[in-house]
């Protein structure tokens, strides 16, 4: 078998029925795979793959004996609008709760106390109307997400009347976030899937073709969970791989199928046999195809270098679902296009355009922006150019941080719970819900090592971030000691990160503790992981820029196009930067968005931004470059090449980033902040990208560079030729299906020496 992308279309056209009969089998094989080892798969624990401060404390802890493993402290907090818990009905309701949660038995509850057993004036409010039971539940992260739901069904079930009752801690707020991030992905689908299917219908003009790329869009999402539940079996995934698999799934995968089926009616339209149409549109749109997710692949390849298994789930379910979208482009869908022929045509809108061909002619909107953009290039550069730029200013002002229980929408009762905590029981929200633990490495029982400790707890003294200190404890063998300090602020909050430096850099300095001193706990985890991203950043630019050049020189065997391409891609990833910061952190337009506007914006996310818009953008900018560079081997005349390779892409690109923008917009419109940013991060760099750099800058930039947008120096002559798009054969074109006009329509031609 040939396995070229022209090889491999001709392949599965020549036996459409055996390799869609195979892909089915696959499919349903990758469905029970996908159904039954998804769940064991995926984890809510985030770990650094390498030790941080926060990660070495926290193993010297449970190295010491001073901490077991790690343990998921919930409280249940319990309201009445009138009676105090010493009312023997308040007494009843809230034992009753505890008796229940004891039930569960020990392999879910390790321990349970409430006011009642404890009689303890830190378990109730201050009006006495309220108290609170504390829950230790027992097992790893994973164990707890699930059994954290029999706590949550107990309280909720005794909700109600005048009694409030709600959970706050890592797991109950956690299995919150688990339940938004459900119902924003179903969102995201049924929007998405709703808004390409429209799109599709404007672009094809057709019912025909509208359902192929949608069809194969939801294959290669279904294969690549099936893909992450294998290697989950191996390395525990974050259980966020299922959203990347299906938003970055769905906008690929519907593009390149896009691109393929667009360029088989084209070629059917000039009445190339189907067989041999199907066959060249793999050599051409499918080869692009193939280099434009090779981009991606490349760019996502970045986010497996970052040591955490967040940014390695991430990255792989992205380059997963690219992966096998591409192989189904190249196989099943050559299949289905040769079934289908000229079907794809079928059931016509007729108020809506059909001419596959349309974009390659001297006439409507294109050709006009064409001809404007080349008539005046300088002009619609510097102005484009320095548009952006200027939006790329307010992301020197970010903030980076993680948006927590703030951000939940305020029906959920664990936000609730955790709100009153923090105003009602200030001193049990320090000890189970926001504290730090300070480890210090030393002989722990020594004299020197007490003062130290003592002179570190003075200077907490009358923080404003920082409460209660826990009295100070040894190991057994006293290599290491224990400080727990309280905080009167959320764990996941800035004011909370701001103390967390100030101890580690300053505070515990000065305090001269003899020995080594960490500090560990939610708050030093997030500050070390907001200082692992800010590490990695230049390298994964760096990377991901060197792969891309490299790839883009050998492609076009030109060293001016990669350059370009790199320059213009950053500047769309720049100005999406910018308009994140400029509508989450300084709240232009989020009233009209329907967007929150917080502090900070997601620590890991323009890391995570640069890797998969960078991949997007050059996604398109190999799409567009392979018909000018077929063209420009055809004529060798660069202004007419970009003018006909403009104008025979330009709809089909916008009609592709229109895609990925509704689905991006579909996260975008959920109620998780986290998503919010996301979405709304890719689908404006997208916009922008497919209308500002793809219409405007990059025609633009080339017809000033001329014949150097092809330069390569002469000692790298001896890179392979992959020309993206295969000449066409003379016998299938006519003159009217070839057009010669340079911008203003003219022809103009140079001979070729």
């Amino acid at each position: 078998m040939n396995l070229t992308s022209e090889g491999l279309a001709r392949s599965s056209a020549k036996r459409p029925w055996l390799t869609v009969g195979f892909a089915m089998a696959a499919l349903v094989i990758a469905i029970g795979i996908a159904v039954t080892l998804f769940a064991t798969a995926t984890t809510a624990d985030q770990t650094f793959t390498r030790k941080p401060e926060s990660q070495r404390a926290k193993d010297a802890l449970e190295d010491s004996g001073l901490r077991g493993g790690q343990r998921f402290l919930e409280t249940v907090v319990i309201t009445h609008s009138s009676v105090t818990v010493d009312d023997a009905g308040f007494r009843q309701k809230v034992t009753s709760i505890a008796d229940k949660v004891r039930a569960l038995g020990p392999e879910k509850v390790e321990s349970v106390w409430s006011y009642y057993d404890t009689n303890s004036p830190d378990f109730v409010s201050a009006s006495k109307k309220g108290t609170i039971i504390f829950v230790t539940m027992a097992g790893d992260v994973d164990a707890v997400r699930i059994d954290i739901k029999d706590v949550l069904a107990i309280t909720d079930e005794a909700r109600g009347g005048d009694y409030t009752v709600g959970v706050a801690g890592a797991a109950s707020i956690q299995h919150d976030f688990q339940v938004i991030s459900d119902k924003d992905l179903r969102m995201g689908e049924t929007i998405g899937i709703g808004a390409a299917l429209v799109i599709l219908l404007i672009v094809f003009g057709a019912l025909g073709s509208a359902w192929i790329p949608i069809t194969i869009a939801v294959c290669a999402i279904i294969f690549a969970v099936a893909a992450s539940a294998l290697i989950g079996q191996a390395y525990k995934l974050s259980f966020f791989v299922i959203n990347m698999i299906t938003m970055i799934g769905l906008a690929v995968g519907i593009d390149y199928t896009l691109f393929i089926v667009a360029r088989f009616r084209e070629e059917r339209s000039k009445g190339v046999e189907k067989i041999e149409a199907v066959a060249r549109a793999g050599a051409t749109a499918g080869r692009a195809v193939f280099f434009s997710g090779l981009t991606v692949v490349f760019a996502l390849i970045g986010m497996l270098l970052v040591p955490t298994n967040t940014f390695f789930s991430l990255g792989l379910g992205a380059i997963l679902v690219v992966i096998f979208a591409l192989i189904l482009s190249m196989t099943l869908l050559p299949a289905i296009l040769t079934l289908m022929g000229d079907r794809v045509n079928a059931l016509r809108l007729p108020f809506l355009p059909n001419n596959p061909n349309s974009g390659s002619q001297e006439t409507g909107f294109w050709n006009w922006v064409t001809r404007t953009v080349l008539g005046r290039p300088v002009v619609f550069m510097v102005i484009t150019g320095g548009a952006l730029i200027a939006l790329t200013i307010p992301y020197f002002g970010i903030d980076k941080g993680f948006n927590g229980v703030a951000t939940l929408p305020d029906s959920f009762e664990s936000k609730r719970a955790f709100n009153t905590l923090a105003a009602e029981f200030p001193r049990a929200f320090g000890s189970n819900i926001s504290s730090v633990d300070v480890v210090v490495l030393g002989d722990a029982k020594s004299q020197e090592m007490k003062d130290g400790v003592s002179r570190l707890t003075r200077s907490l003294n009358g923080s404003e971030i920082f409460g209660d200190v826990q009295a100070f404890e040894p190991s057994k063998d006293g290599t290491v000691g224990l400080v727990q300090v309280h905080l009167k602020v959320a764990a996941d909050s800035e004011a909370a990160n701001i103390g967390v430096r100030d101890l580690r850099r300053i505070l515990i300095p000065a305090a001269a503790i003899p020995g080594e001193v960490l500090v560990t706990g939610k708050t030093a985890f997030n500050v070390d992981f907001f200082n692992l991203t800010d590490t990695w950043q230049m390298p994964v630019v760096v990377f991901v820029l060197t792969l891309s050049f490299l790839l883009l020189m050998v492609v076009f065997r030109s060293i001016v196009v990669p350059i370009k391409a790199i320059l213009l891609n950053l500047l769309s990833v720049g100005a999406a930067y910018g308009l994140l910061v400029l509508v989450f952190q300084e709240g232009f337009g989020t009233s009209l968005l329907g967007f929150e506007q917080v502090e900070v914006i997601e620590a890991w996310l323009p890391l995570f931004l640069f890797s998969v818009l960078f991949g997007l953008s050059m996604d398109y900018e190999v799409f567009l470059l392979s018909r000018i560079k077929e063209r420009y081997d055809q004529t060798r005349d660069n202004e007419e090449s970009v003018a006909y390779g403009l104008r025979s892409t330009a709809s089909i690109i916008t009609g592709a980033a229109m895609i990925m923008v509704a689905v991006f917009a579909g996260f975008a419109l959920g109620d998780l902040v986290m998503f919010q940013q996301l979405g709304f991060g890719l689908g404006i760099a997208v916009l922008v990208d497919a209308t500002v750099i793809r219409s405007v800058l990059v025609p633009s930039t080339m017809k000033l560079l001329g014949k150097a947008n092809w330069y390569l120096p002469k000692f790298l002559n001896w890179l392979p030729d992959f020309s993206l798009e295969a000449p066409q054969q003379p016998s299938s074109t006519t003159p009217t299906d070839m057009p010669t006009g340079g911008a203003n329509g003219k022809a103009k031609r140079e001979e070729t020496t």
